[in-house]
C-alpha cells in the first residue's frame, strides 16, 4: 500500500532546515534511523503506523538512545484549532541586533554606565520579560548610582527604561531593519487560509509585538491575529499563564493548540499548558535543551528548503507517542 504524505518529503541537507525524512508503508517493518544526535529532527510525514529505533552513529559503533512508536489517523485534514507563535526569535530574530541594541542605547541615554554584550545578553534571556531582566541584572551587579534607592521607585525607574527601550526597538521595526524569519509568512497564510486561529504570545511589551505584527506581517494579516504580550499575565514564561490565557480567550482546548517557540523557557511554558510545541532554533537558543519538544527545526523554512508546514502541525495532534 502506498503512503500518501501530508506534505512532500524532505531530503536531509545542510540547509537551515535540514531534517531526516522517511515514509513507511503498511505493514511496517522496524526501521533504524541514524541521526546526528539525540536532538536531531525527524519528520514523520503521512498518516500511517511507523516503528523506529533511534541510534547515534559514532566511530566506536552505533549507540542507541531511545525508540518510539508513532500512531496517526488516516485523515490528513486534521488541523490545529489554533497556531500560537512566540514573537522574538520565532517571527523575527530580534534579540541580538534588536532588543539588545535598544537596551544599550537606552542605558547610554540615561548615562547608566551599563552595556550588555552579546554573551551577557544571551544569559539574561533566560529571564522572561525585559523589566524582569533589568531588575535581575541590577540586583546582581548593583544598581546604577543615579537609580532610586527605594524599591517602589526602582520599579518605576525600570518601567521608564523599558518604555524608552520599546520606543527605540519599534523604530527599528518600523524601518524594517529586521526581517521576518524564513517560512513565517508561509505558515501564517496556510493557517489563516484554513480557518485556523492565530495568536502571538510573548513576554515582550505589547507595543513592540504589535509593531512586529503590523509592520512586518502587514495590516491584512495583522487584523486576523490576536496578540497576548507583556504584562497581560502576572507570571511570564516559563509559567504557562500566557498560553492558557490565549486558549481561553480563543475558546479552544489547550490540547488542540500547536505552539511555535525558539527557547527553552518558551517550550516549558507551552508544555506546562498542555500544548504541542515545535521549536525553531534562533541565534541565541541553538544549544538549549529541547528534549521535551514535539519537533525541533532550525527554521520553519520556505520552498525548496521548507522545514514544516501546517499539515505537519496537524499531524502532531494525531500522533500518540509510546516509549
Amino acid at each position: 500500500m502506498a503512503v500518501t504524505p501530508l506534505s512532500p518529503p524532505l531530503a536531509a541537507s545542510s540547509s537551515c532546515c535540514a531534517v531526516f525524512t522517511r515514509h513507511f508503508p503498511l505493514p511496517f517493518p522496524r526501521k533504524t534511523a541514524f541521526l546526528s544526535s539525540p536532538s536531531s529532527s525527524l519528520v514523520l510525514g503521512g498518516s500511517r503506523l511507523a516503528g523506529l529505533i533511534f541510534k547515534k552513529r559514532t566511530l566506536s559503533g552505533d549507540v542507541g538512545f531511545g525508540g518510539i512508536k508513532c500512531m496517526t489517523s488516516a485523515a490528513p485534514s486534521v488541523l490545529p484549532k489554533a497556531l500560537l507563535f512566540d514573537c522574538d526569535g520565532v517571527l523575527v530574530d530580534t534579540e541580538k541586533d534588536g532588543h539588545r541594541l535598544s537596551f544599550n542605547e537606552t542605558f547610554a541615554e540615561k548615562q547608566l554606565g551599563v552595556t550588555w554584550d552579546v554573551d551577557l545578553y544571551g544569559e539574561l534571556l533566560k529571564i522572561g520579560g525585559g523589566k524582569e531582566r533589568m531588575t535581575a541584572y541590577f540586583n546582581k551587579v548593583g544598581w546604577p548610582d543615579n537609580a532610586p534607592k527605594i524599591e517602589e521607585e526602582r520599579k518605576q525607574f525600570v518601567a521608564s527604561l523599558h518604555k524608552r527601550k520599546t520606543e527605540l526597538f519599534m523604530a527599528l521595526i518600523e524601518k524594517k531593519l529586521l526581517p521576518l524569519r524564513p517560512g513565517v509568512a508561509k505558515l501564517l497564510d496556510q493557517a489563516l487560509g484554513n480557518g485556523v486561529k492565530v495568536a502571538v504570545c510573548s513576554t515582550s511589551n505589547e507595543k513592540a509585538v504589535s509593531a512586529v505584527v503590523s509592520f512586518l506581517l502587514g495590516p491584512e494579516r495583522a487584523e486576523k491575529i490576536q496578540i497576548f504580550a507583556g504584562d497581560v499575565v502576572p507570571r511570564k514564561k516559563p509559567d504557562p499563564a500566557i498560553y492558557l490565557l490565549a486558549a481561553e480567550t480563543l475558546g479552544i482546548e489547550p490540547s488542540s493548540c500547536v505552539v511555535v517557540e525558539d527557547s527553552a523557557i518558551g517550550l516549558a511554558a507551552a508544555k506546562a499548558a498542555g500544548m504541542k510545541c515545535i521549536v525553531t532554533k534562533s541565534g541565541y537558543t541553538g544549544d538549549e535543551d529541547f528534549s521535551n519538544a514535539d519537533a525541533v527545526f532550525d527554521c520553519i523554512g520556505d520552498s525548496p528548503e521548507e522545514g514544516f508546514d501546517l499539515a505537519f502541525c496537524g499531524g502532531l495532534l494525531q500522533k500518540q507517542y509510546v516509549n
